[in-house]
């Protein structure tokens, strides 16, 4: 379409310079199409489709790596992969609103082996800590002005790295408002929630609580203050023994 497009100006432009004309039916189109503005206009609006359908692209690969539907089974996985495809997929809720500026987004990865795991479940498991965060900011946002936001921004900080020489760690740090002890406790518990009627089932974080304890035969931790912020780490073997016994 812009090659296209760029013939026909170019055959546009030909014309005029080889015939000239004065015709008042003509000049009277050119200004009522504003000819000018709309030439610039229609290599912008070309240039922001490609755009677009770039952004599409990276959602539909994106989707396609978080999911993993094709991979049932154990597989050696980049673990930093999964959650940049995660991010992807949640980057719209991190942009910024009229009412809030954007929430920032650390990314601080270690070297790491490829993991095994069940890559589309992992994955989901960082969606549920991500989403619940940034739930938790539109909460506490809603009490705070644009101006209190941006003096102290929301906060997602993703640190990876090895614990030993047989355990990965994923850290995912937000300084949101926090929790009380008591709903710390129940977290994991299912069809827990403190979200309204409608908005949660309580079941998110009691199934990445399955996922990493009993698929991967991991840890699940939460660590809370009110006022400054929750942590969740999961800790995963880098080798499954259900991988070793199938061989």
């Amino acid at each position: 379409m812009n090659d296209y497009t760029e013939d026909l100006l170019r055959m546009l432009r030909l014309y005029e310079q080889r015939y000239p004309s004065e015709d008042p039916e003509i000049r009277a189109l050119a200004e009522e199409i504003d000819r000018e503005f709309m030439v610039e206009d229609v290599r912008k609006m070309l240039s922001s489709m490609e755009i677009g359908t770039n952004r599409i692209r990276e959602i539909v690969v994106s989707l396609r790596n978080f999911s993993r539907l094709d991979e049932a089974q154990f597989k050696a996985v980049d673990i930093h992969e999964g959650i940049d495809s995660t991010l992807l997929i949640l980057r719209h809720r991190f942009k910024a609103k009229t009412e809030t500026p954007d929430i920032e987004v650390i990314l601080d990865y270690s070297q790491l082996p490829l993991v095994e795991c069940y890559p589309g479940q992992l994955n989901q498991v960082v969606m549920n800590i991500l989403a619940n965060a940034i739930d938790a900011f539109d909460d506490v946002n809603a009490q705070r002005t644009y101006q209190q936001i941006k003096a102290r921004p929301n906060q997602i900080i993703i640190h990876t790295t090895m614990l030993g020489s047989d355990w990965v760690e994923i850290d995912i740090t937000d300084n949101g408002s926090g929790m009380p002890e008591s709903v710390k406790q129940k977290i994991f518990d299912p069809f827990f929630t403190t979200k309204p009627v409608g908005k949660g089932t309580g079941m998110g974080m009691a199934i990445s609580y399955q996922i990493i304890t009993e698929k991967h035969g991991g840890k699940l931790e939460c660590f809370s203050t009110v006022g400054q912020g929750t942590k969740f780490l999961i800790q995963i073997p880098i080798h499954q023994r259900v991988c070793e016994a199938a061989k």
